[in-house]
């Protein structure tokens, strides 16, 4: 069975077990930043934007490349 990569890098991560989490992801294919942020037993994504209302993007550095 190959080995499937991860489309996702989480560059950061607040809160933990008892508090609610907020983790920022990069997609690897297209750098678009998301916030996650998870409470319990809900949780919500949405993009990250720039004042402009366009999308931040991040360059992913090689070592995440597929």
């Amino acid at each position: 069975m190959a080995k499937k990569e991860k489309r996702f890098i989480k560059v950061l991560s607040e809160g933990g077990f008892a508090s609610p989490a907020t983790y920022v992801l990069v997609d690897r294919q297209t750098g678009v930043n998301y916030l996650y942020a998870s409470s319990g037993y809900g949780g919500g994504l949405t993009p990250l934007l720039n004042r402009d209302g366009t999308p931040i993007v991040t360059q992913v550095p090689k070592v995440y490349e597929e």
